[in-house]
């Protein structure tokens, strides 16, 4: 064990048990604000529901449940590219697209911009159909409420005291907002540091430093990967404890109601995503590399 690692163990057995410690301290703050009066009538003031707008679509669409599962599949490959990148390991290969200026990538790197390219035109589909259908009414606030109703809804959560929320109709205000956030803010400005990492970017609007740097766009693109990395593992925990048969019947199914089909479409859905993350690995990705008309230097095994 190198003198780094050693270094790190010590300091993950503080600060796992601290964490713990201050979760439960959270939640027993968050648990006694429902038994003082003052602060008891705030949620009945504030439900966790906020005003939603006229005429906003019940129910999902099977658009939506088609980019939703194309989004989470997607992300998958866009996860395991990307940190394989930040690993910085020696790729398997190397891919140069057949063009004059064209840069050399690293196997990981070019099959982390195929897949976010990918990734990005699912969100633009989803962004248009939002549009289109009115569906963006679930993501936006239509009233200053939706602040103290969040708040509310969020520490309701923190106390396992579930509030009331009916995704079928409307979601409840921070349900609202951490959705919308995603859509509209983080996925965008993930594909925009992307973007500005790739080659397709002109040297010429480079910068040493500044929001136009390596550095700032590196860093960004990093902390968008994890928030939504975050974002997707607390969403998946909620919609399993939260009525999980309902939930994923409104997701995959297009239905409201507590049978078993949308549980049926889901555990699908998690076989094929899993089958073709083990088949897509590197040998695969050099041979779609190849099949793009790139030129190939494989290099041999370390």
């Amino acid at each position: 064990m190198t003198d780094e690692r050693a270094r790190g163990i010590p300091v993950l057995v503080l600060l796992i048990p601290a964490a713990l410690g201050a979760f439960g301290m959270a939640v027993l703050f968050a648990r006694a604000l429902f038994e003082i009066p003052v602060t008891a009538s705030f949620f009945q003031t504030y439900p966790g529901m906020s005003q939603p707008w006229p005429g906003t679509p019940v129910g999902f669409p099977a658009w939506l449940s088609w980019t939703h599962f194309l989004n989470a599949f997607l992300m998958l490959f866009v996860v395991r590219s990307g940190l394989l990148i930040r690993s910085k390991r020696r790729p398997p290969a190397f891919v140069t697209r057949r063009a004059a200026g064209a840069r050399r990538l690293g196997l990981h790197a070019w099959w982390h911009i195929v897949v976010d390219v990918l990734w990005a035109l699912n969100g633009a589909v989803y962004l248009v159909l939002l549009v289109i259908s009115g569906q963006w009414k679930r993501l936006i606030p239509a009233d200053w409420d939706v602040i103290p109703n969040a708040v509310s809804a969020g520490l309701q959560y923190l106390a396992f005291e579930w509030p009331e929320h009916d995704g079928w109709v409307h979601y409840n205000a921070l349900q609202l907002l951490m959705y919308g956030f995603t859509v509209f803010v983080a996925g965008p400005l993930a594909v925009v540091a992307g973007v500005r990492l790739s080659p397709i970017w002109p040297l010429r609007w480079s910068r040493p430093r500044g929001v136009l740097s390596d550095a700032f766009a590196r860093a960004a693109h990093w902390w968008i990967a994890v928030y939504l990395i975050a974002f997707t593992v607390l969403h998946v925990t909620l919609v399993l404890t939260t009525g999980v048969l309902r939930n994923l019947n409104h997701m995959y199914a297009g239905r409201d109601d507590d049978t078993w089909i949308g549980a049926g479409v889901f555990a699908v859905s998690i076989v094929v995503s899993l089958v073709a993350f083990v088949l897509l690995g590197p040998r695969v990705q050099t041979r779609l590399a190849e099949l793009a008309r790139n030129d190939v230097r494989r290099m041999p095994p370390a």
